[in-house]
C-alpha cells in the first residue's frame, strides 16, 4: 500500500509540476471565453446571451456526495473553518432607502414575469427608468441569483447605463452566479473584461480567481481548480503558502478532502507542511466528511511528524466526535487538552456543549456554559444553537423553548438555523405557518433551504395545497427556486401520485437549464413512455369498439383490460423508484 501511495504521489507531483509550466497559449483555450463571448462584453455579449439561452447547458461534473436539501447545515455551525454559504459573493444589502427597495422590486418583477421569454425580458428592461447604482445592482443580483440568464441580462443592461460602471464587487457577484450555474466560459469572459484591455486598469484580484476555484471545487472539477490556482502567475499574483492553503480550503469546503490531502503531501517540497495546512485537511475530514476514522489517521500523522496541536486542531476533533455522538471521546479529549495547557476557545466549548446536550446531559451543558462565561468567553447564537438543535432532535421541546427564551433575554437574536431546528419537530400545517409568521416578525426571513425543508415536510404529510402555497410564496418573496427546490418538489409530487404536475415542473426545470437529476429523469421518462403507450392502446381500443360493435360484451372488456394495463404500468414505474433507492421519507 505504501508503494502504491508513493506512485500516486509521484504521478500527482508530475501532473502538478507540469501545470506550473503551462504557457498562455495552453491556458487560454481551457478557461477563457469561447469565441462567441470574448473581449468586449459591453458591445458583443448581449447578442451572445441569447445564443447561450438556446444552446445546451455546459456539461457539469456530477457532484459526488451530493448533500440533500435538508442537510444543508451541519449539526454544529462552528466547524473551525471558513465554510460560508455558497452565495457569499452574491449577498444583498440591508437597504434602508425606500427608493432603492422599490427600484429593486420593480426590476426583479420584470425579470421574473418575463423569465419564459428572454427577448421580452430584454425589451422590458431596456424600457425601465431607474437610476442604477452599485447598491441596486448587488440587491437585484442577490434576489435573482438562481436564474443566471435573468441576472446576466440585468448585469449587461446596467453596464450600459450612463454614469455607471461595475465595480469589483458587482463583477464578483455575477461571476459567482455564473459559476454556480456551471457557465464557466461566460464567467471567464467577464474576468477577461475585468482585465481592462480598453481602460488599462485591471479589476481582477486574487479573490476573483478564488471564486472560480471554489466554483470548480463545488462541481468536483479538481483539475480545473488547480489550473486556476496556477493562473495566479499569469495575473502576476503571489503564489505563496497562503494562496495554496486557500486552494486546500476550497477543496475541503466542497468535500474534496482526499484530493486536498494528496495535494498537500505531494507539494510539500514547494509548500512545506505546517500546522495550518494540516488543520485545513483535518477540519475537512472532521466537519465536512464527518469521518472520525480518517480524522484520527491525520491526527496520528501530525503527531508522528512532530506538529504540535493547537486549539483549532482540538476544536475540529471535538466537533467530529460530538457529531458522531461519542460523548466519552469528547470528554476524554477535552480533558487531555486542558492537561496540555491549551485554553479552550468558543468553538471548543460549543462542541462540548453540543455533545452534552446530544447525550441528554442538559444540566451539565448549562453548567459548562456558565464556566465558559466565567472565563470570559461570551456565548453566541452558535452556542445556543448547539443546545437547541440536539434538544429538538430528542423531542425535548419544552427544554428547547426554555433555552430559546434565555437566549432572547440576553438580547441574542435567533438565526434561520435556530428556526430550522424547531421546524423539524412541528407536526401540523397550522404550527408551521404560525412559526413562519413569528419568524418574520422577529426580522428573520425564510431562505431557500427553509422552503425546501417545509415543502418536503408537507409532501410527507400529503398536504399538496400547502406545498403549492409555499412554492408561490417563495416566488412572491423574490426567492428564485434553485435545482434542489425543483428536485424536492418533483419527487414529492411524483410519490403523491401527481405525475402530470411533476412532469410540468420537470419541464420547467429543464427550460431554466438547471441540471436534471438522473433519478428524476429515469422515473419520469418511464412514466411518460408508459403513459404514451396507454394512450395509444386506449385509442386503439376505441377504434376496435367502433369496428366491432356487433360484440357488445367483447367491447366492454377492452376498457377494463386497458385500465389493468395502466395499473400495471404505474406499478412498474413505482418499482423503478424503489429499485433506485429513492424515498421521499428518508431523513
Amino acid at each position: 500500500m505504501q508503494g502504491i501511495r508513493t506512485i500516486r504521489c509521484n504521478l500527482s507531483r508530475f501532473a502538478i509540476l507540469a501545470r506550473t509550466h503551462l504557457n498562455l497559449s495552453h491556458f487560454e483555450p481551457t478557461h477563457f471565453a469561447n469565441p462567441t463571448v470574448e473581449r468586449t462584453l459591453s458591445s458583443k455579449i448581449s447578442i451572445a446571451l441569447f445564443s447561450f439561452s438556446t444552446s445546451r447547458p455546459e456539461t457539469p461534473i456530477t457532484p459526488k456526495n451530493l448533500k440533500g436539501p435538508e442537510e444543508c447545515s451541519s449539526d454544529n455551525e462552528d466547524n473551525g473553518s471558513d465554510m460560508d454559504n455558497d452565495d457569499d459573493d452574491v449577498r444583498g444589502l440591508n437597504l434602508i432607502d425606500d427608493g432603492l427597495i422599490q427600484d429593486a422590486k420593480t426590476i426583479v418583477s420584470i425579470l421574473q414575469e418575463s423569465s419564459d421569454n428572454r427577448v421580452e425580458m430584454k425589451n422590458k428592461i431596456e424600457q425601465c427608468v431607474v437610476k442604477v447604482s452599485q447598491d441596486l445592482v448587488l440587491e437585484v443580483l442577490s434576489r435573482v441569483r438562481n436564474d443566471w440568464e435573468a441576472s446576466f441580462t440585468f448585469f449587461l443592461w446596467a453596464s450600459r447605463q450612463p454614469g455607471y460602471a461595475h465595480s469589483v464587487r458587482e463583477y464578483h457577484s455575477m461571476i459567482s452566479i455564473l459559476g454556480k450555474m456551471r457557465k464557466f466560459d461566460t464567467a471567464w469572459a467577464l474576468i477577461d473584461e475585468m482585465r481592462g484591455v480598453k481602460t488599462g486598469v485591471s479589476l481582477v484580484t486574487p479573490q476573483t480567481l478564488l471564486i472560480m476555484i471554489r466554483k470548480y471545487c463545488a462541481v468536483h472539477d479538481v483539475g480545473r481548480a488547480i489550473n486556476t490556482f496556477y493562473a495566479y502567475k499569469r495575473f502576476k499574483f503571489d503564489m505563496e503558502i497562503d494562496e495554496f492553503q486557500s486552494l486546500l480550503s476550497a477543496l475541503c469546503r466542497y468535500k474534496n478532502v482526499q484530493d486536498a490531502e494528496q495535494l498537500m503531501y505531494c507539494n510539500k517540497a514547494v509548500f512545506p507542511l505546517n500546522l495550518k495546512s494540516f488543520n485545513i485537511v483535518l477540519n475537512g475530514w472532521c466537519n465536512l466528511i464527518g469521518s472520525p476514522r480518517e480524522a484520527e489517521r491525520v491526527w496520528r500523522d501530525m503527531s508522528k511528524r512532530g506538529i504540535r496541536f493547537d486549539v483549532v486542531s482540538y476544536a475540529s476533533m471535538l466537533s467530529c466526535y460530538s457529531k458522531a455522538g461519542s460523548l466519552y471521546r469528547v470528554l476524554r479529549l477535552y480533558k487531555r487538552m486542558q492537561q496540555m495547557g491549551i485554553e479552550p476557545d468558543r468553538k471548543v466549548y460549543n462542541a462540548v456543549i453540543h455533545a452534552l446536550a446530544k447525550g441528554r446531559l442538559v444540566n451539565e451543558a448549562f453548567n459548562l456554559m456558565k464556566t465558559m462565561e466565567e472565563k470570559g468567553v461570551v456565548p453566541t447564537i452558535v452556542t445556543y444553537n448547539s443546545l437547541i438543535k440536539p434538544l429538538c432532535r430528542a423531542k425535548k421541546v419544552d427544554e428547547a423553548k426554555d433555552v430559546f427564551d434565555d437566549m432572547l433575554k440576553r438580547s441574542i437574536s435567533p438565526t434561520i438555523r435556530t428556526y430550522h431546528a424547531f421546524f423539524r419537530i412541528l407536526r401540523t400545517g397550522e404550527e408551521v405557518f404560525a412559526l413562519l409568521e413569528k419568524m418574520r416578525k422577529m426580522g428573520c426571513q425564510p431562505i431557500n433551504d427553509t422552503y425546501i425543508m417545509l415543502i418536503r415536510k408537507f409532501c410527507r404529510w400529503r398536504q399538496l395545497e400547502n406545498v403549492f402555497k409555499l412554492w408561490d410564496e417563495m416566488k412572491e418573496n423574490g426567492i428564485s427556486p434553485d435545482r434542489s427546490s425543483y428536485i424536492v418538489l418533483i419527487h414529492g409530487l411524483f410519490l403523491n401520485g401527481e405525475l402530470d404536475a411533476a412532469h410540468k415542473y420537470y419541464t420547467e426545470m429543464k427550460e431554466r437549464q438547471l441540471l436534471p437529476e438522473p433519478k428524476i429523469d429515469e422515473m419520469l421518462q418511464t412514466w411518460l413512455s408508459n403513459k404514451q403507450m396507454a394512450e395509444g392502446q386506449t385509442t386503439e381500443s376505441r377504434t376496435n369498439e367502433l369496428d366491432c360493435s356487433q360484440s357488445c360484451e367483447q367491447t366492454r372488456d377492452i376498457p377494463k383490460r386497458s385500465h389493468e394495463r395502466n395499473f400495471l404500468r404505474l406499478a412498474e414505474t413505482r418499482k423503478v423508484v424503489r429499485e433506485r433507492g429513492f424515498s421521499l421519507w428518508e431523513p
